[in-house]
């Protein structure tokens, strides 16, 4: 162990990193699938100083299974993931208050299970993994949503029959300069690339080329990029693994792929969720399956590559979502089978996980986003 953090001292030489005033409160936003006690979108007030968390308010809507929060913290949009009628909604988001007011909603693609809303705010992405699907919709000064401006169908499949007999689009994000929009396809393993152009229609077109793909039968799901945009890294549901890309301009290459697994593991996968640090110097995965378990790994800031540090029991089961706080001082994790969400404290030196004594109760939570309190 003392040679591990040796290793990590000698890679995260002291970082000059800005030192800026952070709040130290939150609104923790919980979309949830509605089929159990859950109405659709819970807010409870987050303390930073202590991991606390008290309930504030919630709003009913179907199956907000992935929320994301305009640039300006005035706005949340939420995917309404349905097998059929599946939706975008947007509402009105006061922090102080935490109160959601509904705006209105539009029709997307079947299964939509991730969104996102450039930094501008005039579009809203959807991710439909039903439909194998990516929507683009234009929003509107008030916040609102206009019906879809884009929509493109993947085609194609995979070696798993049961799993990837059709494309399954599971995320979209854009690049942290925001010329590009990367999705990942599960159904075709594929990780797709276009350039962005916030006002042109369509504001997506081909990069080339337009996608890199992964091992057969891996099933790419979420990604989290680098703060300097050098870096990718794509977790794959299927496989258990992630894959370290560099991104020179449009293009990706694979530098590295790393198991989420322990040695002699056997039972069942299922990697969800991707985030990196506040700080950069450290990464985390959730795995779902028979493994309910958080891995943390530390970032080789020379070449991107990642070093597994340790693994964590996120306490629950089917850790579908999880979110650090900007402080870097707290984790959430989300486990959807058992119902609750879970607080970790950070040792912000080696970045490793111990159990807080807080947790709350919440039907079926699958996103979480944190706000900060004006």
């Amino acid at each position: 162990m003392k040679k591990l953090l040796l290793i990590t001292l000698l890679i995260f030489p002291v970082l000059g990193f800005a030192q800026k005033k952070l709040p130290k409160t939150f609104d923790l936003l919980i979309g949830t699938y509605t089929k159990g006690d859950s109405k659709g979108i819970y807010v409870y007030r987050f303390y930073e100083e202590s991991g606390k968390m008290a309930y504030l308010s919630e709003t009913t809507t179907s199956n907000p299974s992935y929320l994301c929060v305009s640039n300006n913290n005035k706005f949340v949009y939420a995917a309404n993931e349905n097998d059929k009628g599946s939706a975008a909604t947007s509402f009105k988001f006061d922090a102080t208050t935490g109160k959601l007011d509904f705006i209105n909603t539009q029709s997307v693609g079947a299964g939509a299970a991730y969104i996102a809303v450039d930094k501008a705010q005039k579009n809203v992405f959807t991710a439909n993994y039903g439909g194998g699907s990516l929507t683009v919709l234009s929003v509107n000064k008030d916040g609102s949503l206009n019906p879809a401006v884009q929509t493109i169908q993947d085609e194609g499949h995979s070696i798993n029959t049961d799993r990837q007999g059709a494309p399954h689009v599971h995320s979209a994000m854009l690049s942290p300069d925001e010329k590009f929009l990367f999705y990942a396809d599960l159904g075709t393993d594929k990780l797709n690339i276009y350039r962005y152009h916030a006002s042109k229609k369509p504001p997506l077109t081909p990069a080339d080329p337009s996608f890199v793909s992964v091992t057969a039968g891996n099933g790419p799901r979420h990604m989290a990029f680098s703060a300097d945009g050098k870096y990718v890294y794509l977790v794959q549901e299927m496989g258990a693994a992630i894959t370290t890309f560099s991104i020179d301009g449009e293009k990706l290459k694979p530098l590295q792929t790393i198991t989420m697994l322990a040695d002699g593991f056997t039972g069942q996968v299922g990697a969800a969720d991707i985030h990196i640090s506040p700080d950069g110097r450290f990464l985390y995965a959730t795995n779902r399956g028979d493994a309910n378990e958080i891995v943390q790994y530390a970032i080789n800031h020379d070449n991107g590559q990642l070093i597994f540090v340790e693994r964590y029991s996120t306490h629950g089961k089917t850790p579908r979502n999880f979110v650090i706080d900007p402080t870097g001082n707290y984790l959430l994790v989300a486990n959807q089978t058992t119902d609750n969400i879970v607080v970790f404290k950070v040792d912000k030196n080696t970045g490793k996980l111990s159990l807080s004594p807080y947790n709350i109760k919440v039907s079926m939570p699958v996103c979480l986003k944190l706000v900060p309190v004006e």
